[in-house]
């Protein structure tokens, strides 16, 4: 099936809270096993515009655009998609646009402005972050093309993002996370930018 591609030069329209609140109820309710959490989704978008600078713009939409929600069927088959009407399927596909062309605008700024949406959970007065399935969607798009990458994983300590993602075949990694420590996963998730910004700029060809 065809996709729209995604478009660099269009307009930056945010997701509003709500619009990522009915994004990630609807992601929760799909009938897919393989369908991302919304914070996995943010790993992986964020990994598509990370990496190689053709990935998107050369790349049919329907080589990735799927994997969000666990894929399509054979040839892309529109009635073997896991949602309940085309309309649904493409309100949610003009969303997931909207959002990997607000990470692009984040990323292309100074690195403050980068916001990826990790899990939070209070822990008295402090605010610990768990980017598990953040990361877990970003190495989900490393793997679409592993090639491309390998010469950032070997040139970045990229352990935090690794432990907290599960692991990629032939990276080693130095961390072996406890799943129950929190205060691990917290300490580790505040890594994971400073990590993804360093293989970024290992991936992507320095600025003309």
């Amino acid at each position: 099936m065809d996709y729209p591609r995604y478009d660099p030069q269009s307009p930056l329209t945010p997701l509003t809270p709500a619009e990522l609140e009915a994004l990630d109820r609807l992601l929760q309710k799909l009938p897919a096993d393989g369908a991302m959490s919304l914070d996995g989704v943010d790993g992986f978008l964020t990994a598509l515009l990370a990496g190689p600078a053709t990935t998107l713009s050369s790349w049919p939409s329907a080589d990735w655009l799927p994997w969000v929600w666990g894929g399509d069927g054979p040839l892309g088959n529109a009635e073997a998609t896991p949602f309940a009407s085309k309309r649904q399927r493409k309100d949610t596909v003009v969303l997931l646009l909207r959002h990997l062309r607000h990470i692009a605008a984040q990323l292309q700024g100074e690195a403050a402005d980068w916001e990826p949406v990790f899990d939070l959970a209070e822990q008295g007065p402090e605010e610990w972050a768990d980017a598990r399935g953040w990361c877990a969607g970003f190495l989900q798009a490393v793997d679409l093309q592993p090639e491309a990458w390998a010469g950032a994983f070997a040139a970045v300590d990229a352990a935090p993002l690794l432990a907290l993602g599960g692991g990629l075949e032939g990276v080693d990694c130095a961390i072996t996370l406890d799943e129950d420590d929190l205060a691990t996963v917290n300490q580790l998730s505040r890594a994971v930018p400073d990590v993804v910004l360093a293989l970024r700029a290992h991936v992507l060809p320095p600025a003309a």
